[in-house]
Protein backbone atom coordinates (compact mmCIF):
# COMPACT_ATOMS: atom_id res chain seq x y z
CA UNK A 1 0.00 0.00 0.00
CA UNK A 2 1.51 3.35 -0.93
CA UNK A 3 1.13 6.64 1.26
CA UNK A 4 1.02 10.17 -0.32
CA UNK A 5 3.82 12.06 0.71
CA UNK A 6 2.06 13.81 3.50
CA UNK A 7 1.10 11.00 4.94
CA UNK A 8 4.67 9.59 4.99
CA UNK A 9 5.97 13.14 5.84
CA UNK A 10 3.77 12.59 8.83
CA UNK A 11 4.77 9.23 10.10
CA UNK A 12 8.80 11.00 9.21
CA UNK A 13 7.73 13.58 11.77
CA UNK A 14 6.65 10.78 14.40
CA UNK A 15 9.59 9.40 14.79
CA UNK A 16 11.90 12.38 14.64
CA UNK A 17 12.82 13.05 11.03
CA UNK A 18 12.79 16.76 10.43
CA UNK A 19 10.64 17.81 8.22
CA UNK A 20 9.33 21.33 6.47
CA UNK A 21 6.12 22.81 8.21
CA UNK A 22 3.14 22.33 6.07
CA UNK A 23 -0.68 21.38 5.58
CA UNK A 24 -3.12 19.82 3.47
CA UNK A 25 -5.06 21.75 1.38
CA UNK A 26 -8.39 20.48 -0.68
CA UNK A 27 -9.30 24.36 -2.10
CA UNK A 28 -7.58 26.91 -3.35
CA UNK A 29 -8.71 29.74 -0.40
CA UNK A 30 -7.51 27.17 1.94
CA UNK A 31 -4.06 27.03 0.02
CA UNK A 32 -3.93 30.61 0.82
CA UNK A 33 -4.59 30.55 4.05
CA UNK A 34 -1.62 28.06 5.17
CA UNK A 35 0.41 30.01 3.10
CA UNK A 36 0.11 33.30 4.78
CA UNK A 37 0.30 30.87 8.47
CA UNK A 38 3.72 29.80 6.58
CA UNK A 39 5.25 33.16 5.79
CA UNK A 40 4.05 32.91 2.06
CA UNK A 41 6.97 31.78 0.55
CA UNK A 42 6.11 28.18 0.12
CA UNK A 43 5.93 24.92 -2.11
CA UNK A 44 2.39 24.17 -3.74
CA UNK A 45 2.53 20.07 -4.24
CA UNK A 46 0.15 17.93 -5.83
CA UNK A 47 -0.79 14.68 -3.98
CA UNK A 48 -1.04 12.32 -6.22
CA UNK A 49 0.55 8.46 -5.85
CA UNK A 50 2.65 9.03 -9.39
CA UNK A 51 6.44 9.88 -9.81
CA UNK A 52 7.06 12.88 -12.31
CA UNK A 53 5.03 15.28 -10.43
CA UNK A 54 7.05 18.05 -11.34
CA UNK A 55 7.73 17.30 -14.85
CA UNK A 56 3.87 17.54 -14.69
CA UNK A 57 3.86 20.53 -13.36
CA UNK A 58 2.32 18.98 -10.15
CA UNK A 59 4.96 20.70 -7.72
CA UNK A 60 5.33 24.56 -8.27
CA UNK A 61 7.13 27.33 -6.14
CA UNK A 62 4.63 30.22 -4.49
CA UNK A 63 5.96 33.73 -3.65
CA UNK A 64 3.27 34.78 -2.07
CA UNK A 65 -0.07 33.90 -0.83
CA UNK A 66 -1.80 34.91 -4.09
CA UNK A 67 0.44 33.04 -5.77
CA UNK A 68 -0.51 30.12 -3.74
CA UNK A 69 -3.79 30.41 -4.17
CA UNK A 70 -3.69 30.52 -8.06
CA UNK A 71 -1.18 27.92 -8.45
CA UNK A 72 -3.31 25.77 -6.07
CA UNK A 73 -6.43 26.55 -8.73
CA UNK A 74 -4.63 25.30 -11.59
CA UNK A 75 -3.24 22.14 -9.77
CA UNK A 76 -6.39 21.16 -8.14
CA UNK A 77 -7.78 21.16 -11.38
CA UNK A 78 -4.81 18.23 -12.85
CA UNK A 79 -5.09 14.50 -13.88
CA UNK A 80 -1.35 13.61 -13.50
CA UNK A 81 -0.93 10.36 -15.39
CA UNK A 82 -4.86 9.59 -15.11
CA UNK A 83 -5.03 10.29 -11.37
CA UNK A 84 -7.15 13.48 -10.19
CA UNK A 85 -5.13 15.90 -7.59
CA UNK A 86 -7.82 16.04 -5.09
CA UNK A 87 -4.61 17.08 -2.48
CA UNK A 88 -2.47 19.74 -2.51
CA UNK A 89 -0.06 19.99 0.53
CA UNK A 90 1.31 23.19 0.70
CA UNK A 91 5.26 23.51 2.39
CA UNK A 92 7.21 25.66 4.06
CA UNK A 93 9.55 26.74 1.38
CA UNK A 94 13.22 25.09 2.26
CA UNK A 95 16.29 27.37 1.73
CA UNK A 96 18.62 24.31 -0.47
CA UNK A 97 22.02 24.27 -0.50
CA UNK A 98 22.77 20.60 -1.28
CA UNK A 99 20.15 17.80 -2.00
CA UNK A 100 20.81 13.94 -0.89
CA UNK A 101 18.88 10.59 -1.60
CA UNK A 102 18.48 8.48 1.21
CA UNK A 103 15.91 5.62 1.33
CA UNK A 104 15.48 1.73 2.79
CA UNK A 105 14.15 -1.42 0.92
CA UNK A 106 13.98 -4.92 0.55
CA UNK A 107 16.58 -6.71 -1.50
CA UNK A 108 15.11 -10.08 -2.19
CA UNK A 109 18.40 -11.45 -3.68
CA UNK A 110 20.32 -10.50 -0.50
CA UNK A 111 17.44 -12.02 1.80
CA UNK A 112 17.54 -8.61 4.21
CA UNK A 113 16.67 -4.92 3.81
CA UNK A 114 19.25 -2.53 2.09
CA UNK A 115 19.88 1.44 2.79
CA UNK A 116 20.80 3.32 -0.04
CA UNK A 117 21.98 6.96 -0.14
CA UNK A 118 23.54 9.23 -3.22
CA UNK A 119 24.45 12.77 -3.52
CA UNK A 120 23.27 13.41 -6.21
CA UNK A 121 19.33 13.23 -4.78
CA UNK A 122 16.21 15.20 -6.07
CA UNK A 123 15.79 13.21 -9.05
CA UNK A 124 14.56 9.68 -10.16
CA UNK A 125 16.96 7.09 -8.18
CA UNK A 126 16.23 4.75 -11.07
CA UNK A 127 18.12 6.80 -13.44
CA UNK A 128 20.97 7.59 -11.33
CA UNK A 129 20.83 3.94 -10.79
CA UNK A 130 21.20 3.40 -14.78
CA UNK A 131 23.21 6.81 -15.31
CA UNK A 132 25.45 6.73 -12.37
CA UNK A 133 25.13 3.07 -10.39
CA UNK A 134 28.68 4.46 -8.57
CA UNK A 135 27.06 7.14 -6.94
CA UNK A 136 24.66 5.31 -4.89
CA UNK A 137 26.41 3.62 -1.87
CA UNK A 138 24.20 0.77 -0.68
CA UNK A 139 24.70 -1.02 3.05
CA UNK A 140 22.56 -4.09 3.48
CA UNK A 141 21.14 -4.31 7.24
CA UNK A 142 20.94 -7.24 9.72
CA UNK A 143 17.32 -7.08 10.69
CA UNK A 144 18.18 -8.46 13.71
CA UNK A 145 20.68 -6.12 14.98
CA UNK A 146 19.43 -3.22 13.15
CA UNK A 147 21.29 -0.25 11.61
CA UNK A 148 24.44 0.31 13.74
CA UNK A 149 25.95 3.46 14.42
CA UNK A 150 28.90 2.82 11.44
CA UNK A 151 27.16 2.22 9.25
CA UNK A 152 25.77 5.52 9.37
CA UNK A 153 29.23 6.87 9.16
CA UNK A 154 30.00 4.45 5.90
CA UNK A 155 27.25 6.12 4.45
CA UNK A 156 28.24 9.45 5.04
CA UNK A 157 31.55 9.06 4.15
CA UNK A 158 30.72 7.69 0.77
CA UNK A 159 28.28 10.08 -0.11
CA UNK A 160 30.75 12.82 0.66
CA UNK A 161 28.61 14.30 3.28
CA UNK A 162 30.30 17.95 4.83
CA UNK A 163 31.19 16.38 8.34
CA UNK A 164 29.29 19.10 10.47
CA UNK A 165 26.24 17.34 8.84
CA UNK A 166 27.25 13.46 9.94
CA UNK A 167 25.98 13.37 13.05
CA UNK A 168 22.53 14.81 12.07
CA UNK A 169 22.82 12.38 8.98
CA UNK A 170 22.88 9.31 11.12
CA UNK A 171 20.41 10.07 13.56
CA UNK A 172 17.78 10.64 10.70
CA UNK A 173 19.09 7.73 9.39
CA UNK A 174 18.39 5.70 12.82
CA UNK A 175 15.20 7.05 12.67
CA UNK A 176 14.22 6.06 9.19
CA UNK A 177 15.10 2.30 10.24
CA UNK A 178 12.92 3.23 12.68
CA UNK A 179 9.87 3.99 11.13
CA UNK A 180 10.70 1.38 8.40
CA UNK A 181 10.57 -1.45 10.72
CA UNK A 182 8.06 -0.83 13.34
CA UNK A 183 5.53 0.17 10.17
CA UNK A 184 6.08 -2.99 8.56
CA UNK A 185 7.38 -1.37 5.33
CA UNK A 186 8.92 -2.24 1.81
CA UNK A 187 9.91 1.26 1.11
CA UNK A 188 10.82 4.00 3.00
CA UNK A 189 12.55 6.98 1.09
CA UNK A 190 13.29 10.90 1.41
CA UNK A 191 14.09 12.21 -1.84
CA UNK A 192 15.52 14.63 -1.51
CA UNK A 193 16.90 15.15 1.99
CA UNK A 194 18.16 18.38 1.73
CA UNK A 195 21.27 20.45 4.02
CA UNK A 196 19.72 23.84 4.01
CA UNK A 197 21.95 27.05 3.96
CA UNK A 198 21.68 27.42 8.00
CA UNK A 199 23.47 23.62 7.51
CA UNK A 200 20.27 21.23 9.00
CA UNK A 201 19.17 18.26 7.38
CA UNK A 202 15.77 18.30 6.34
CA UNK A 203 13.34 15.57 4.74
CA UNK A 204 11.30 18.11 1.87
CA UNK A 205 9.91 14.91 0.09
CA UNK A 206 8.80 11.25 1.18
CA UNK A 207 7.30 8.19 0.11
CA UNK A 208 6.51 4.69 1.77
CA UNK A 209 4.98 1.79 0.61
CA UNK A 210 3.34 -0.55 3.59
CA UNK A 211 3.06 -4.24 3.26
CA UNK A 212 -0.70 -4.59 2.86
CA UNK A 213 0.03 -8.25 4.56
CA UNK A 214 0.69 -6.42 7.91
CA UNK A 215 -2.17 -3.93 8.06
CA UNK A 216 -4.04 -5.74 10.12
CA UNK A 217 -1.44 -4.86 12.54
CA UNK A 218 -1.79 -1.43 11.93
CA UNK A 219 -5.60 0.26 11.67
CA UNK A 220 -3.95 3.60 11.81
CA UNK A 221 -2.13 2.95 8.42
CA UNK A 222 -5.07 0.85 6.45
CA UNK A 223 -7.39 4.08 7.37
CA UNK A 224 -4.75 5.79 4.53
CA UNK A 225 -5.01 3.82 1.48
CA UNK A 226 -5.55 6.35 -1.36
CA UNK A 227 -8.63 4.82 -3.21
CA UNK A 228 -8.12 6.28 -6.38
CA UNK A 229 -4.92 4.81 -6.69
CA UNK A 230 -6.12 0.92 -6.94
CA UNK A 231 -8.97 -0.18 -9.47
CA UNK A 232 -12.49 -0.59 -8.47
CA UNK A 233 -12.02 -4.52 -8.72
CA UNK A 234 -9.42 -4.66 -6.23
CA UNK A 235 -11.41 -2.79 -3.39
CA UNK A 236 -14.29 -4.66 -4.06
CA UNK A 237 -11.75 -7.57 -3.53
CA UNK A 238 -11.07 -6.64 -0.32
CA UNK A 239 -13.84 -6.51 1.09
CA UNK A 240 -14.63 -10.14 0.60
CA UNK A 241 -10.96 -11.17 1.70
CA UNK A 242 -10.20 -11.91 -1.80
CA UNK A 243 -6.89 -11.90 -3.20
CA UNK A 244 -6.97 -9.88 -6.59
CA UNK A 245 -5.24 -8.07 -8.79
CA UNK A 246 -6.41 -6.17 -12.37
CA UNK A 247 -4.29 -7.38 -15.16
CA UNK A 248 -4.33 -6.23 -19.07
CA UNK A 249 -5.65 -9.34 -20.97
CA UNK A 250 -8.54 -11.00 -21.95
CA UNK A 251 -8.75 -14.30 -19.96
CA UNK A 252 -10.76 -13.95 -16.50
CA UNK A 253 -9.23 -16.21 -13.94
CA UNK A 254 -10.70 -17.52 -10.88
CA UNK A 255 -8.09 -20.27 -9.36
CA UNK A 256 -7.84 -21.39 -5.80
CA UNK A 257 -4.14 -20.89 -4.78
CA UNK A 258 -1.67 -18.27 -5.11
CA UNK A 259 0.59 -21.40 -6.68
CA UNK A 260 -1.88 -22.87 -8.84
CA UNK A 261 -3.13 -19.06 -9.67
CA UNK A 262 0.32 -18.12 -11.51
CA UNK A 263 0.36 -21.39 -12.72
CA UNK A 264 -2.85 -20.85 -14.92
CA UNK A 265 -1.51 -17.56 -15.76
CA UNK A 266 1.60 -18.96 -17.24
CA UNK A 267 -0.33 -21.82 -19.08
CA UNK A 268 -2.52 -19.53 -20.25
CA UNK A 269 0.52 -17.36 -21.87
CA UNK A 270 1.58 -20.53 -23.26
CA UNK A 271 -1.39 -21.08 -25.36
CA UNK A 272 -0.60 -17.22 -26.56
CA UNK A 273 -3.35 -15.74 -24.27
CA UNK A 274 -3.30 -12.71 -21.68
CA UNK A 275 -4.38 -13.48 -17.93
CA UNK A 276 -7.06 -10.52 -17.25
CA UNK A 277 -6.83 -10.54 -13.55
CA UNK A 278 -4.56 -12.70 -10.62
CA UNK A 279 -7.79 -14.00 -8.37
CA UNK A 280 -6.90 -16.65 -5.67
CA UNK A 281 -10.39 -17.24 -3.26
CA UNK A 282 -8.71 -18.97 -1.05
CA UNK A 283 -9.05 -22.45 0.94
CA UNK A 284 -12.33 -23.04 1.89
CA UNK A 285 -14.14 -20.49 0.24
CA UNK A 286 -17.69 -20.72 0.03
CA UNK A 287 -20.62 -19.98 -2.23
CA UNK A 288 -21.27 -16.07 -1.12
CA UNK A 289 -16.95 -15.43 -1.97
CA UNK A 290 -17.21 -17.07 -5.41
CA UNK A 291 -19.80 -15.71 -6.60
CA UNK A 292 -18.37 -12.24 -5.37
CA UNK A 293 -15.23 -13.55 -7.11
CA UNK A 294 -17.42 -14.51 -10.34
CA UNK A 295 -18.72 -10.35 -10.41
CA UNK A 296 -15.66 -9.24 -10.21
CA UNK A 297 -14.17 -10.64 -13.04
CA UNK A 298 -17.42 -9.84 -15.50
CA UNK A 299 -17.04 -6.63 -14.62
CA UNK A 300 -14.14 -6.30 -16.28
CA UNK A 301 -14.95 -5.56 -19.83
CA UNK A 302 -11.83 -6.24 -21.58
CA UNK A 303 -12.82 -10.11 -20.48
CA UNK A 304 -13.95 -12.33 -23.22
CA UNK A 305 -13.71 -15.58 -21.52
CA UNK A 306 -13.32 -17.15 -18.07
CA UNK A 307 -11.12 -19.81 -17.17
CA UNK A 308 -12.00 -21.89 -13.76
CA UNK A 309 -9.55 -23.94 -12.08
CA UNK A 310 -10.24 -25.31 -9.11
CA UNK A 311 -8.47 -27.99 -6.85
CA UNK A 312 -10.65 -29.57 -4.30
CA UNK A 313 -8.50 -29.99 -1.33
CA UNK A 314 -9.81 -27.69 1.69
CA UNK A 315 -12.02 -26.45 -1.53
CA UNK A 316 -15.04 -27.88 -2.26
CA UNK A 317 -15.64 -27.66 -5.62
CA UNK A 318 -19.74 -28.25 -5.02
CA UNK A 319 -19.47 -24.81 -3.40
CA UNK A 320 -17.52 -23.23 -6.17
CA UNK A 321 -20.67 -24.41 -8.35
CA UNK A 322 -23.23 -23.47 -6.62
CA UNK A 323 -21.01 -19.60 -6.39
CA UNK A 324 -20.73 -19.69 -9.86
CA UNK A 325 -24.72 -20.55 -10.35
CA UNK A 326 -25.06 -17.84 -8.01
CA UNK A 327 -23.09 -15.31 -9.55
CA UNK A 328 -25.05 -16.14 -13.29
CA UNK A 329 -28.56 -15.60 -11.75
CA UNK A 330 -27.40 -12.30 -10.30
CA UNK A 331 -25.25 -11.30 -13.64
CA UNK A 332 -26.36 -12.29 -16.95
CA UNK A 333 -23.39 -12.57 -19.63
CA UNK A 334 -22.82 -14.61 -22.52
CA UNK A 335 -18.68 -15.04 -22.26
CA UNK A 336 -17.71 -18.31 -22.60
CA UNK A 337 -16.32 -19.80 -19.55
CA UNK A 338 -14.20 -22.93 -19.35
CA UNK A 339 -14.21 -25.36 -15.70
CA UNK A 340 -12.29 -27.52 -14.61
CA UNK A 341 -12.88 -29.29 -11.25
CA UNK A 342 -10.69 -31.76 -10.00
CA UNK A 343 -10.68 -33.31 -6.42
CA UNK A 344 -13.63 -32.68 -3.52
CA UNK A 345 -16.19 -32.95 -4.85
CA UNK A 346 -15.48 -32.71 -8.27
CA UNK A 347 -18.16 -35.18 -9.47
CA UNK A 348 -21.22 -33.11 -7.68
CA UNK A 349 -19.63 -29.68 -8.65
CA UNK A 350 -19.79 -31.07 -12.66
CA UNK A 351 -23.14 -32.07 -12.23
CA UNK A 352 -24.57 -29.12 -11.20
CA UNK A 353 -22.55 -26.86 -13.76
CA UNK A 354 -23.75 -29.44 -16.21
CA UNK A 355 -26.87 -27.79 -17.27
CA UNK A 356 -24.95 -24.03 -17.35
CA UNK A 357 -23.41 -24.75 -21.11
CA UNK A 358 -19.79 -24.28 -20.25
CA UNK A 359 -17.13 -25.75 -21.82
CA UNK A 360 -15.74 -28.65 -19.33
CA UNK A 361 -11.65 -29.47 -19.13
CA UNK A 362 -10.15 -32.65 -17.66
CA UNK A 363 -6.72 -30.84 -17.37
CA UNK A 364 -4.94 -27.06 -17.20
CA UNK A 365 -3.39 -27.27 -20.22
CA UNK A 366 -6.58 -28.12 -21.84
CA UNK A 367 -8.50 -25.51 -20.10
CA UNK A 368 -5.58 -22.92 -21.13
CA UNK A 369 -6.04 -24.11 -24.73
CA UNK A 370 -9.84 -23.93 -24.39
CA UNK A 371 -9.89 -20.63 -22.86
CA UNK A 372 -7.75 -18.87 -25.29
CA UNK A 373 -9.38 -20.40 -28.27
CA UNK A 374 -12.84 -19.12 -26.71
CA UNK A 375 -11.76 -15.89 -26.47
CA UNK A 376 -11.18 -15.25 -30.08
CA UNK A 377 -14.98 -16.74 -30.62
CA UNK A 378 -13.71 -20.62 -31.32
CA UNK A 379 -15.43 -22.87 -29.23
CA UNK A 380 -14.92 -26.45 -28.34
CA UNK A 381 -16.89 -29.09 -25.87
Amino acid sequence: MKLQEYQSKSLFAKFGIPIPRGRVATTATEARQIAEELGGRVVVKSQVLVGGRGKAGGIRLAKSPKEAEELATVILGMIIKGLPVRKVLIDEAANIEQEIYLGITNDRAARRPVIMASASGGVDIEEVARVSPEKIIKVHVDPLLGLRDFQSRDIAAGIDLPRDSWKEFSKISQNLWRVYTETDATLAEINPLVITKDRHLVAVDGKMQIDDNSLFRHADLAEMRDLDEEAASETEARKYGLSFIKLDGQIGCMVNGAGLAMTTMDIVKLFDGEPANFLDIGGGANADKVAAAFRIILSDKNVKAILINIFGGITRCDEVAKGILVSLDEVKTSIPMVVRLVGTNSEEGNRLLADAKMITATTLADAARKSVLASQGVMEK
